[in-house]
């Protein structure tokens, strides 16, 4: 076994080699993106690829590097300045090629998760349906088998970026003679296949990647089970694992990171100063409040983190990462506009920094509670599997899903 590069090796490597092959990054960055700007995403990743500095944390024998999270924090620190391919950290780096890694078959693994680092495979999650809520397990897009294949009818929505990707995880039911949880199985198909149709969703903030799916009889082989048939329950539950991780920044597959986020502090000291207002004391105070609130949200990334790594907390902990993450979001962005006031408004949204960005970004503050599955739903997570507490009153609880009311 080869000895690992010390991180500060590779810190330097990856400083060298970033300057020599990578554009500066754009000022602004957006998860909505046109044709053009997904196949620029793809050809930064296998730029990436070759330069032997895709999928750090990814193992060697599937195309990764087999490196640490420290290795992959100091690519991160380092990548800042330049263009990377974030529009590919989620869902595939962050939640759907882990699951692969961690739930996948060999042949799975070693035929998807080299693509996926080539640039070559988008992944995306149907996993939402659009009566189902939060009761994930509560789904009714079914897969029938057929001999040899299973055929596939239903819908799944809020799809992030299903138009431009290439393979989804996408979550069916399977049995419906038993309870909710136990009759599922995951698939793992082609997004663009005969009987699949997909439609994009125009959210309030004008973004349209959200996506819903409609299934009419597609056909999958019995290769695109994920895990085991009927056993679709533990692949979602690891799938979520890592989209909670992700969420809240713990997770060590993304492929670079944005130099900003809507409200991080840096902004607000910007915007104090475009509006006049640095020297005003309550101004003041709020960005101390939100710097205070980052700092111990990186300290709580790393600490859980490393609980779960080394097994002194179960993987449901990353529940409180991710929902420490959205109330952070939640108070940068409101102080955000309290500082800009009615230029957050009526001001012009050009650039990372105009001051209209800072009303558009507090129309989407919401979704900081409800992607990566709802804050409440963390906090049941949290109260339930990390602290103990009694479970919630289900009345579906051990009833053969067939049998449960369903709401028309």
């Amino acid at each position: 076994m080869s000895e690992i590069e010390p991180v500060g090796d590779f810190r330097m490597r990856a400083r060298r080699w970033l300057k020599e092959n990578l554009p500066p990054a754009p000022e602004s960055f957006t998860l909505d993106g046109d044709e053009a700007m997904w196949e620029r995403a793809r050809v930064l990743q296998r730029r990436l690829y070759d330069g032997g500095f895709a999928g750090i944390c990814f193992p060697a024998e599937y195309g990764g590097q087999g490196l640490t999270r420290l290795h992959q924090r100091a690519f991160t620190e380092e990548s800042l300045p330049y263009e990377m391919p974030l529009m590919l950290n989620m869902p595939t780096f962050g939640i759907c090629a882990p699951t692969i890694l961690d739930m996948g078959s060999e042949e799975q693994k070693r035929t998807h998760l080299p693509a996926v680092l080539r640039g070559e495979e988008i992944l995306v999650q149907f996993l939402s349906e659009p009566r189902g809520g939060s009761d994930l397990a509560g789904l009714t897009t079914r897969a029938e088998r057929d001999g040899d294949t299973w055929i596939l009818n239903g819908s799944k929505i809020w799809s992030s970026g299903a138009y431009a990707a290439d393979y989804a995880l996408c979550l069916a039911r399977t049995d419906w003679d038993v309870p909710k949880h136990q009759g599922l199985t995951m698939f793992l198909m082609p997004v663009h296949g005969p009987g699949v149709t997909i439609k994009r969703i125009r959210q309030t903030n004008g973004s349209d990647e959200f996506c819903q799916e409609f299934f009419d009889d597609v056909v999958l082989p019995a290769e695109c089970v994920l895990g085991e048939v009927n056993g679709g329950w533990a692949v979602a539950s690891r799938q979520l694992y890592h989209e909670r991780t992700a969420m809240g920044g713990g997770s060590p597959y993304f492929s670079g990171a944005r130099p900003r986020i809507a409200g991080e502090v840096a902004d607000l000291v910007d915007l104090a100063q475009r509006t006049g207002q640095l020297g005003d004391p309550r101004v003041r105070e709020d960005i101390g409040e939100a710097r205070s609130m980052r700092l111990v949200e990186q300290q709580l990334v790393d600490r859980v983190g490393q609980a779960i790594g080394s097994g002194a907390m179960e993987p449901s902990a990353s529940s409180i990462i991710r929902l420490f993450r959205a109330e952070s979001v939640w108070l940068q962005t409101d102080l955000a506009l309290r500082i800009a006031a009615a230029a957050g408004v009526t001001g012009d949204r050009d650039g990372s920094q105009g001051l209209g960005r800072v009303g558009a970004d507090y129309i989407y503050r919401q979704a900081n509670g409800i992607a990566g599955g709802s804050a409440e739903m963390a906090r049941n997570v949290i109260s339930e599997r990390v602290l103990g507490m009694p479970r919630e009153y289900a009345a579906d609880r051990d009833v053969p899903f067939r049998d449960v009311k369903q709401g028309r």
